[in-house]
């Protein structure tokens, strides 16, 4: 079974409405097993093409994850990579900004940790917080040295989903391909969730009131995604917006959409030159002995 994830792809200077997108679709599988069948498949296959990755060392994948608090994320990035070997992949986790951090541009701290080709990079949470938290809480931009900038916010955005796209291209460019996922998860999920953390045990470290605090930003959040999703999905570094509610259909949705994006890098193994193969025929040679 295919995915046809074309329809979670957000068009290229679309005027986004996120009442548009669906935050809960039919279940791709009608079972458990159907599911846990069509994940593995999905991760294998990605595992054969992580490898192929790594040993042509041609491209690097940058994969970004965003979404509201408890949106899937964590969820998401473990499942659907559990194939993945840990040598070619490295995952971050960006939480509040640093002094240090604050004292560069919005796009130095992830800049240092971008993937290296051959390896797969997955942002949970990226410089796209500068666009969506910061536009919600514009009073940050105090700490970042840029407290004028409050007087006319609609151009600070503009410009830094400008200095977005320009990045994605200029990534592109050097080899590096970017595929940016929105967790697409419904208010009422979010707060069925979070009364989840407080039943469970393992999961209240996960829980804060700073959440509650956040949701009273709902709509805030939903037009500032909007404006961002608009303005910054490419034809080189597109955006899926990936419904969220039910965790293994978004799961199921990610993984096909992280296996399309390998296999469109048409990969190959290294081929090897006549003067490899002698030194392999000496060597073989000499193990013989």
């Amino acid at each position: 079974m295919k995915i046809d994830i074309n329809k979670f792809r957000v068009r290229p200077e679309e005027s986004v409405k996120l009442a548009d997108y669906a935050t809960s679709i039919k279940p791709v599988c009608k079972t458990k097993s159907a599911y846990q069948k069509l994940l593995q498949d999905h991760i294998e296959k990605l595992s054969d093409l992580q490898r192929l990755h790594y040993a042509s060392s041609r491209y690097a994948l940058l994969l970004i994850f965003q979404g509201m608090d408890s949106a899937g994320k964590d969820g998401a990035i473990r499942h659907v990579m559990s194939g993945i070997n840990p040598q070619g992949c490295e995952v971050f986790s960006f939480k509040q900004p640093s002094v240090e951090e604050l004292s560069h541009d919005f796009l130095w701290r992830t800049a240092c940790r971008l993937p290296e080709r051959g390896r797969i990079g997955i942002f949970n949470r990226s410089y796209y917080e500068d666009v969506l938290v910061v536009r919600v809480h514009p009073r940050m931009l105090i700490g970042e040295g840029l407290g004028e900038a409050r007087r006319d916010p609609k151009s600070l955005w503009a410009k830094r989903c400008h200095s977005i796209v320009d990045m994605e291209r200029h990534l592109y460019d050097s080899g590096t391909r970017t595929v940016k996922i929105f967790l697409h998860m419904s208010k009422e999920e979010q707060r069925r969730r979070f009364l989840d953390r407080i039943d469970q045990a393992q999961k209240n470290w996960k829980f804060s009131l700073a959440d509650i605090h956040e949701r009273k930003y709902w709509k805030r959040y939903m037009d500032a995604y909007e404006y961002c999703l608009g303005a910054t999905s490419t034809q080189l570094a597109p955006w899926y917006v990936v419904p969220a509610d039910d965790k293994k259909n978004a799961r199921l949705i990610v993984s096909q959409i992280v296996l399309e994006a390998l296999e469109n890098l048409h990969l190959a193994y290294p081929k090897t030159t006549p003067r490899r193969q002698a030194e392999l025929q000496l060597i073989r040679k000499q193990l013989e002995k």
